[in-house]
């Protein structure tokens, strides 16, 4: 069964984003890069910005299923507030576009892609750069990317267990 999925890295400057379509073993790049939500811009303009590229990318590739990396532990309560609402944004046109959404941690990410928990975000672009045979421009289109990629090996097994 062909599946296409899309991943977001949310982020309130750069929400990354990327489409693959996975079927058994193989898989191929649709399409990745950051959605540029502009920096100094009143916050509800870049969630909008953010919401109407992302339901772009929904209405173009039909993805089966829409990934998102869970919010880390951030130090600064402001960033992670405002990250909330990004990541609000990113579940909000997954519901409105009645696309189900899958919600994981950023290191069952790198496990996922790399093999390794604590992988740094470099092992990560490379890693997903190989399985896809492309060269990444955009750490968040290669955070967005692994996303896809996670989704798509927890979801071929029943449990997600790999």
């Amino acid at each position: 069964m062909t599946r296409v999925i899309l991943g977001v890295d949310p982020g309130s400057r750069h929400t990354g984003y990327g489409v693959i379509q996975g079927a058994g073993e193989k898989f191929l790049h649709l399409a990745s890069g950051q959605i540029n939500a502009g920096a100094g811009k009143p916050l509800e303009n870049r969630l909008c910005r953010i919401y109407d590229a992302l339901e772009e990318l929904i209405r173009t590739h039909r993805p089966d299923a829409v990934a998102v990396e869970e919010i880390f532990l951030a130090a600064n309560v402001r960033s992670a507030f405002i990250l909330g609402q990004v990541r609000g944004v990113v579940l909000l046109v997954a519901a409105k576009t009645s696309r189900p959404i899958f919600h994981y941690p950023p290191l069952v990410v790198k496990k996922a892609v790399v093999g390794y928990g604590q992988a740094t975000k470099d092992q990560v672009q490379l890693m997903v750069e190989q399985m896809l045979e492309l060269k990444l421009t955009s750490q968040h289109a290669a955070d967005a990317l692994a996303v896809s990629l996670c989704h798509y090996f927890h979801s071929r097994w029943p449990g997600g267990a790999l």
